[in-house]
């Protein structure tokens, strides 16, 4: 075939891909198209949750849900990865309090890792100096316990000398309490929280392959209350927002995962109006049906598309959609870092602080400006 023929059947061929590509999009029965312009699979709105995460048969609920699940059966799930008698070992189990007041950032999160030992962490981030100071405490399993589910005041535990955190979670009546108290060397921190949900949950359950699934539910809340750090009082007040994010389920035995988050105001017009966004590049098996990308508007909650994380450098991240709607630039400012390499696990983990910069364009078209600090993780591990 003659060079120039070759190059107008490639041409043809892509023009011709191009096409069936579009024909595809508009009559996937799967995708939904935003007002925007950007397709968003109908699997990314809730249906109604099934009482049980995992049903008889073993299997994992996968799909984006309307409430709390009422019985969080992790441990029946069948064919995770590894023997039976090593499920517990394998799940990941976190609870975790994100607070955005006008002076600093607040988290404070249990963890069980393994099913033997509980992790306490608590972290300040001063939005004037950038720095950050951690409150961390690695304890025996038998001193923390996580709640059976996020409903009628069940409390996720943590008690250590160090670090003691409780979560008391009322999210099926829109209320949640956190306190606790921790101390390093002359750093010393207390905080009591009252939290009351001000946008509908995100509640989702994310494939990883086979039956090895990620639940996940992130409600976000308005705040009553205060921490006290090395003395001075942070009281919460009419802009101060907070998210809960409850994350369980299993994970390939080798991951990685990005996430960034926000939550009080942005700008709209010119316009300060409040808002939250959650925003995670994980190892969903399908992006597009699957994902915990949200925008909570108070009033209605915005799905967003499929992210991608670049990273220029350890400080420097870039955070985008394929679509132009979301397009954030983040500088790390300061992070804590959980680093250790023992054969048969390893873990590279940093929860970090930073100036987040850019814009989100919802689902009807209106963009939101943002401008403010911002909190990430960027996580790598090798698990059972």
């Amino acid at each position: 075939v003659p060079p120039k023929k070759k190059k107008q059947k490639k041409a043809a061929a892509r023009a011709q891909a191009k096409a069936l590509k579009g024909a595809k999009l508009e009559a996937d029965p799967k995708l939904k198209k935003a007002k925007n312009g950007v397709p968003l699979s109908k699997l990314r709105y809730p249906v109604p949750t099934p009482e049980k995460m995992v049903d008889d048969k073993g299997r994992v609920a996968v799909g984006t849900f309307d409430k709390e699940f009422p019985i969080i059966n992790l441990l029946d799930a069948k064919d995770v990865g590894v023997p039976k008698f090593l499920t517990r070992a394998k799940v990941t189990l976190w609870e975790a309090l994100e607070v955005n007041f006008d002076d600093i950032s607040f988290l404070t999160a249990m963890s069980v890792m393994g099913g033997a030992v509980t992790i306490a962490l608590t972290l300040v981030y001063d939005k004037k100096t950038g720095e950050m100071i951690s409150f961390m405490a690695p304890m025996l399993a038998k001193n923390g316990y996580m709640s059976e589910n996020l409903m009628d005041g069940s409390a996720t535990v943590a008690k250590s000398k160090l670090n003691s955190i409780t979560f008391e979670n009322c999210q099926n009546q829109g209320k949640a309490h956190v306190y606790g108290q921790g101390k390093k060397g002359k750093n010393k921190v207390s905080y009591d929280l009252q939290l009351t949900r001000w946008s509908d949950p995100a509640v989702g359950s994310m494939p990883f392959g086979g039956n090895i699934s990620l639940y996940s539910q992130k409600d976000i809340f308005t705040v009553e209350g205060s921490v006290i750090f090395n003395g001075r009082e942070y009281k919460a007040n009419d802009a101060t927002m907070a998210i809960i994010d409850d994350h369980r389920g299993y994970y390939p035995k080798k991951a990685h995962y990005d996430w960034v988050t926000n939550m009080g105001y942005c700008t709209v017009k010119g316009k300060p109006v409040k808002f939250g966004f959650n925003l995670t590049r994980n190892q969903s098996i399908d992006q597009d049906d699957y994902n915990e990308n949200i925008l909570w508007l108070g009033e209605k909650n915005d799905r967003l598309p499929p992210v991608y994380f670049k990273h220029y450098d350890y400080d420097h991240w870039r955070i985008y959609d394929e679509y132009g709607t979301i397009d954030l630039d983040y500088q790390v400012h300061d992070r804590n870092l959980v680093k250790f390499n023992l054969g048969i696990a390893c873990s590279d983990y940093s929860i970090t602080f930073g100036d987040l910069k850019g814009f989100i364009i919802g689902e009807d078209g209106t963009k939101y400006e943002i401008d403010d600090v911002g909190i990430g993780e960027d996580r790598s591990m090798k698990l059972l």
